[in-house]
């Protein structure tokens, strides 16, 4: 069963993304494998403490992506090949390089200044 103990939600960020992203990193991570559980809608939105919709849109979201499987009324499950593990890594080191790019060229770095404080601290 997915684990969601070092789920912490953010401010500002909706909750159904958070889940898809705790989701995917753990995906790429290889602690979420495929044929793994997934947590039923209720027992998740008890646990985090939200509207078991927001637990269902985040759910549909996986499924869309061909990600988990779902049968009304029986358990889901995460399904996912070698493919989709890449695919998910990309999109997300996209997003997150994306994320920071922006903030350095927001506070005045040029990409000569960017890398050199990357690779400071990449040590």
């Amino acid at each position: 069963m997915i684990s969601f103990d070092s789920f912490i939600a953010q401010e500002g960020v909706p909750i159904y993304l958070q889940i898809v992203k705790h989701i995917k990193r753990g995906i790429v991570s290889g602690t979420i494998i495929s044929g793994d559980e997934v947590p039923s809608r209720r027992v998740l939105s008890a646990l985090l403490g939200v509207n078991p919709n927001t637990i269902q849109k985040a759910y549909r979201m996986l499924e869309e992506d061909g990600l988990m499987e779902s049968h009304s009324g029986a358990k889901s499950y995460m399904i996912f090949d070698e493919t989709a593990i890449a695919s998910v890594r990309k999109q997300l080191l996209k997003n997150d390089a994306t994320a920071v790019i922006c903030s350095l060229k927001q506070m005045g770095l040029d990409k000569e200044e960017a890398l050199a404080l990357i690779a400071s601290y990449w040590e």
